[in-house]
């Protein structure tokens, strides 16, 4: 068996227990009025968007429901309705955005289920490029992302928000 180490991963992997131990969410944080540092995106009625903190990819982001809820089964029709309809609109952003040539798209619910955060579910979007792996994080412990975290989420904003104003006005804002 082949082993490939990932050691960047650890500051990721440390957020999540720290923020177990003290009881935070960084997902219901991320849904209060916006601060400084923010990383959201947009809103709905009742849904977040926020760009992953320690993304795959250029894009990758994560929607959740704002009300803390771990299980997808216990969301209310018009939370799940609200959840999936936001995915297929930042899904249109990212290819209006950035025109990956695929996606992941998909969430991991409860610990042994791979949930980095268990108590908050979160759907990820990870845009996908021919190629778009290689060989930095294999050899050197590094992910190449070609731009800031600041710029891609004044890109995705905007396109958010020209997205929500186009496809139903009263829906979402950006933030």
């Amino acid at each position: 068996m082949n082993h490939l180490w990932s050691p960047w991963r650890s500051t990721y992997i440390q957020s999540f227990s720290e923020s177990k131990q003290s009881g935070d969410c960084f997902l219901c944080d991320a849904s209060r009025p916006n601060t400084e540092d923010s990383l959201l995106i947009g809103e709905s009625a009742h849904s977040i968007i926020i760009m992953n903190r320690y993304p795959y990819n250029a894009g990758h982001v994560l929607l959740s429901p704002k009300r803390h809820c771990a299980d997808l089964l216990k969301l209310s029709d018009e939370e799940y309705q609200d959840l999936m309809h936001l995915t297929r609109i930042m899904q249109s952003v990212l290819v209006e955005t950035y025109a990956p040539h695929g996606f992941n798209i998909g969430m991991n619910l409860g610990e042994a289920g791979g949930a980095g955060v268990p108590g908050h579910l979160h759907m990820h979007i990870v845009p996908r490029w021919n190629g778009d792996t290689n060989f930095m994080s294999t050899v050197a412990d590094a992910k190449v992302i070609s731009s800031s975290m600041e710029t891609i989420v004044t890109e995705l904003k905007a396109n958010f928000l020209k997205m929500m104003q186009s496809s139903d006005p009263d829906r979402g804002t950006a933030l």
